[in-house]
């Protein structure tokens, strides 16, 4: 009897991660065989470099590099401002924070999480758009506040959540002992937290900031709030300008594109553009990873050797 249970619950678990798998797969499949051939058609070049997007013209041009660069610019914008809170505010709960604050902090941090995008929205076009129009907005003769630097700002807001839930956890995670030798050897409170226990939740802070980044390059509704969503080339300079960023772009168009069309590809081609950004963000993390763990194995080895 419970060798039978135990073989239908290990049936279930397989189901469940095959599932999981699947998902993943059917969506990398729709994606590829459905923007690839239409990037072709372009071509990858016109497609990834080009600079003009006028799918609407006698003569349609697909160039995505406008997009490309605004959600590159927005999110490193977002990880700028909001991944040192996000950490600082993480060490402060895990390590500094009394409890009867923190019994406060904890819930108001899980919130967060759990506003919706649309609402973030409405805050960025009611709070930070004109804050930021009225501050900048007669300098530098701005026709709105509706920049990226208000979806950037935005962004950090957004991400704070995560950054801050999972790097605590990743915190909280370290053992007692690190801190306490640390101590022990004559480090204030506040030297040991940082030089011992922040160094040894390497790893989980890192994957935080990555799924921070996720986040944000990801986030559609309230970036579209605040953008200003032009699909003009920018430079990094001019963050008191709008932009577009790729999924923006998707779905402000998406709405009215004739099914089957080449727009109609373009759009699902930028996406497989977002899906590969997502690969190689997680795969270099995945990378610096493993061979920070590779040279920490290392180094015991050797000091026993020498010793």
């Amino acid at each position: 009897m419970r060798i039978g249970r135990e073989r239908a619950m290990r049936f279930v678990f397989f189901t469940a991660a095959l599932t999981s798998v699947l998902a993943v797969a059917l969506i990398c499949v729709f994606l590829f065989a459905s923007g690839v051939p239409a990037m072709a058609e372009i071509g990858f070049l016109d497609f990834l470099l080009g600079t003009d997007w006028s799918p609407a013209d006698a003569e349609p041009s697909f160039g995505i590099l406008p997009m490309i660069l605004g959600s590159l610019y927005i999110t490193a914008g977002a990880v700028l401002l909001g991944v040192p809170i996000g950490i600082l505010t993480a060490v402060f709960m895990a390590r500094m924070c009394p409890k009867p604050l923190y019994r406060f902090l904890k819930p108001a941090v899980n919130l967060m999480a759990g506003i919706p995008s649309v609402i973030y929205g409405f805050f960025g076009m009611m709070v930070l758009v004109p804050l930021i129009y009225d501050t900048f907005g007669k300098t530098f003769r701005l026709p709105g506040g509706d920049s990226m630097l208000a979806a950037s700002a935005l962004l950090a807001i957004m991400i704070l959540p995560t950054v801050i839930s999972i790097a605590e956890t990743n915190l909280r995670s370290v053992p007692q002992e690190l801190y306490e030798g640390a101590v022990a050897l004559g480090a204030s409170h506040e030297r040991a937290v940082f030089k011992v226990v922040l160094p040894a939740a390497r790893s989980g802070v890192m994957a935080a900031v990555v799924l921070g980044i996720g986040r944000a390059i990801g986030e559609t509704m309230a970036v579209k709030m605040v953008a200003g969503n032009q699909t003009v080339l920018r430079a990094p300079y001019e963050f008191l300008r709008g932009a577009r960023t790729m999924t923006t772009n998707i779905v402000i168009e998406m709405g009215y594109v004739e099914q089957g069309s080449l727009h109609n590809g373009a759009l699902i081609a930028t996406g497989v553009v977002l899906f590969v950004f997502i690969l190689l963000i997680n795969s270099l993390f995945s990378v610096l990873n493993s061979g920070k763990e590779r040279r920490g194995r290392k180094k015991p080895a050797a000091e026993g050797a020498v010793v």
